[in-house]
């Protein structure tokens, strides 16, 4: 679940950091280097030209600046809406009856709808592409128990005009249904090793958001930017935008498998019970399930914030590597996925692979 929206997230702010990179090593190619060198440049036509159109040291510094928080910030509220328009699209799924959605998801959509409406009236509206039947439909549907499944239209939880600081996002998310979104941001591993290892607690989860947005406002509104990010701060903050959508994709991931596991779609196997950084594998115990080589799991803790996908690539029994193993009462077992794990992860599979 949305580990394809986190791929395209990790590409963008890769290439965000290439840029920064490449755009450092040109400017001290350019701009810095000592005179012998200096000379050697003189005599490259190429990179001579490059110098002569070259924008000022000062000039070039804040460009970047501004593009890199511009974007950022970007990848930051397009990825929110994306993985909200997937919860949302996945509740008909987790709740099949529109009376069992949580008070808050329907009375969003209730209110959502009427909001498209009047927006559909106007002459240039930004849901054009929408139809007052696109927009009544689900709600029809949901309130009068008709035997035609409910849907729901994701624009309806979406009519948010603010910055994405906390409160904002906290906002977002409870109306769609998943409330105490910071609480979970702030104990996610990825977040606290940012604020502990790169800001050495200087700083908050919530301080850096409202200052990637304050220097996203400052440079998409055409002020004047007198005070820029260097280079190692600008990877810094694509750090932090990283871990932050992975944060908020995890979370997402763990109200639906809290749903699923509801639902009986899911269900606890097992526990790691020991793990290694050094082959990156673990013990775990595990009862009364069928497990192989291939098969895809989910890891969770909600203590510390983390639940994601994984799939099982090694198996063993007293050490002896095997393809498939069928337990039936409680046994111990090595395990290695294709994801970083640790210590205490509860272990969940459908039951379609249990009872396989």
């Amino acid at each position: 679940m949305f580990q394809e929206r986190l791929g395209t997230v990790s590409e963008h702010i890769q290439t965000v950091r290439s840029i920064i990179s490449t755009n450092k090593n040109l400017r001290e190619l350019l701009f810095q280097r000592p005179a012998i060198e200096e000379l050697i440049i003189h005599q490259n036509t190429e990179i001579s030209s490059l110098k002569k159109i070259a924008p000022s040291l000062n000039n070039w510094q804040i460009y970047d600046h501004c593009s890199v928080v511009t974007r950022l910030y970007a990848i930051y509220e397009n990825f929110v809406e994306s993985i909200i328009t997937d919860w949302i699209l996945q509740l008909p799924n987790l709740f099949p009856n529109y009376s069992d959605l949580a008070e808050e998801i329907r009375s969003t959509h209730q209110i959502g709808v009427a909001q498209l409406l009047q927006e559909l009236k106007k002459k240039k509206s930004r849901f054009e592409r929408l139809s007052v039947e696109d927009a009544i439909r689900g709600l029809f549907f949901g309130v009068s128990n008709s035997d035609h499944r409910y849907d729901l239209i994701p624009e309806a939880f979406l009519l948010h005009e603010q910055n994405l600081r906390k409160e904002a996002l906290e906002k977002l998310f409870a109306d769609a249904g998943i409330p105490k979104v910071w609480n979970w941001i702030e104990r996610h591993r990825d977040m606290k090793r940012f604020i502990e290892e790169v800001r050495a607690n200087e700083n908050t989860p919530e301080g850096e958001l409202k200052q990637l947005i304050e220097y996203r406002n400052e440079s998409a509104h055409g002020g004047v930017v007198s005070n820029f990010l260097d280079t190692n701060t600008l990877i810094e903050v694509c750090d932090f935008t990283e871990a932050l959508c992975r944060a908020l994709a995890e979370l997402i991931t763990y109200k639906i498998v809290e749903r699923q596991k509801s639902n009986g779609q899911l269900k606890q196997i097992g526990k790691i019970t020991e793990w290694f950084k050094k082959p990156e594998a673990g013990v775990a115990v595990l009862n009364s399930t069928s497990l192989s080589l291939g098969d895809r799991v989910f890891l969770v803790n909600e203590n510390i914030a983390y639940c994601q996908p994984a799939i099982v690539r090694s198996l063993q029994v007293d050490g002896v590597s095997q393809a498939e193993v069928q337990v039936t009462e409680e046994m111990e077992l090595g395990l290695q996925f294709d994801v970083q794990a640790r210590k205490d992860l509860l272990i969940y599979s459908e039951l379609s692979l249990i009872s396989a």
